[in-house]
């Protein structure tokens, strides 16, 4: 890659990830059986008040790259980049101001919110454990429910009394609470219902703009992704294979792994489905076991001799565009 990092030139950067690496091992009876290598080698950045839209197939390690770039994993290798501040390997008493400006969304709200906790004490918590004094507490979360779609009705229910997606507004709301520059936004809405859908994003992009934050988006619906993002990055067993800005990825792929993703979006019209299907065999690799050079060739109708020698390097293409394909390249 040159020593360049894909997106750092737009604008100020707030996260830097470079060469991140993320190895699980495997147990065996008396020893290390292998490691399954869950992020391997992933670069880029995220300018501020910009959404990275992460996709790829279960599996990919769009999650675990969530995870690290939050510093909830401790990565193997690389670099973690915040506002120009190496996080990398600080220790967790080190993070306590990090901690403050990153936040997450997780994907099911249910199993994030404290079932024995009404709205208010999931709410008021973290000024508690940040020891962040506030003036009138109740005034100060009522206010933050407002912007979420709720109101001091809510205030001292608990997480049962409410649908899906009034929890996952709580857990917005919980991670707005701290007001914090980046959010982890991990399939928020996949678990809600298409209409609530909608409503949960354009909130969204609406606290995004107000608030001038930053999102790290990761789904595998490629049409919430497109809504959402500024920049797509696809990722394909730990590593990423195309990155560039949203509509660019969209209406021009490059990498054969993308194009599959694209042509396996529903069309309503039979007949225009049948016409766009492309046959791809297999299923994606082991990560424990993955096949020499290029991850994809397996599956990639187009793969050549090379395509299965060497482990193609990401490149830019075109201004922000970025492919690791060795047909693309050489």
């Amino acid at each position: 890659m040159a020593g360049k990092i894909p997106f750092a030139s737009e604008g100020q950067p707030l996260l830097v990830v470079e060469d991140l690496k993320k190895y699980f091992p495997v147990r065996g009876l008396f020893f290390t059986r292998g490691w399954v290598r869950a992020v391997d080698g992933v670069t880029f950045a995220i300018p501020k008040g910009k959404t990275l839209g992460l996709v790829g197939e279960s599996g990919s390690g769009k999650t675990t790259v969530g995870r690290l770039v939050l510093r909830l994993l401790k990565p193997t290798s690389g670099r973690i980049i915040f506002d120009g501040k190496d996080i990398t390997w600080l220790s967790e008493r080190k993070l306590k101001w990090f901690r403050r400006r990153a936040q997450i969304v997780f994907q099911d709200p249910y199993m994030s919110l404290n079932p024995r906790m009404t709205v208010y004490e999931i709410l008021l918590e973290p000024l508690k454990v940040h020891k962040i004094d506030v003036e009138n507490p109740r005034e100060y979360i009522v206010k933050l429910l407002h912007e979420v779609g709720l109101d001091e009705t809510h205030l001292y229910r608990y997480p049962y009394e409410f649908s899906g997606g009034q929890r996952q507004r709580i857990a917005i709301a919980r991670a707005l609470i701290l007001k914090p520059e980046f959010l982890v936004l991990d399939e928020p809405t996949s678990a809600l219902d298409v209409s609530v859908q909608a409503q949960i994003l354009n909130m969204l992009k609406d606290l995004q703009k107000k608030h001038n934050l930053t999102y790290l988006f990761i789904s595998h619906d490629l049409g919430v992704v497109r809504y959402m993002s500024d920049y797509i990055a696809v990722m394909y067993v730990g590593k990423i294979v195309e990155l560039g800005p949203a509509e660019e990825v969209f209406e021009k792929p490059l990498h054969p792994y993308t194009k599959m993703l694209l042509d396996s979006i529903p069309i309503p019209n039979p007949a225009i489905a049948r016409s766009r299907k492309r046959h791809v065999v297999g299923e994606p690799p082991s990560p424990m076991n993955p096949p020499p050079g290029c991850r994809f060739h397996p599956r990639c109708p187009r793969a050549t001799r090379e395509c299965k020698e060497r482990v193609p390097e990401l490149v830019e293409v075109e201004k922000n565009h970025w492919v690791a394909c060795p047909r693309i390249h050489y």
